[in-house]
């Protein structure tokens, strides 16, 4: 019994360690995205008689694109399925943790 408990607490611990990781690894994009849009609008803003033009913003949009799924993956919003899709899930998979742990009583 003791060992299915150290095992439990084991496999909580990785789940919570690959939350982080996902977590770190979301801040360092965000933060890359900044420094490099910030020294590429900048240049440009110094450089240009015309700042407002479509194509000196293709990467700030385009990438911030990709921002935007990465933090959807990360931080699991998703507006088209709604507040109650989230908490069904939740309770889905803690019911599944619930089986999981009555198998070894």
């Amino acid at each position: 019994m003791e060992m299915i408990m150290e095992d439990i607490k084991t496999d909580k611990y990785k789940r919570a360690k690959k939350r982080v990781e996902e977590l770190k690894g979301f801040y360092i994009h965000l933060a890359i995205y900044i420094v490099v849009n910030a020294f590429i609008l900048v240049n440009v803003y110094l450089r240009t008689d015309n700042f407002w033009q479509w194509p000196h913003f293709v990467t700030l949009f385009s990438w911030g694109l990709g921002m935007a799924f990465h933090a959807v993956y990360v931080f699991g919003f998703n507006p088209m399925l709604g507040k109650n899709w989230e908490q069904r899930m939740i309770q889905k998979y803690m019911d599944e943790d619930k089986k999981e742990m009555d198998k070894y009583k």
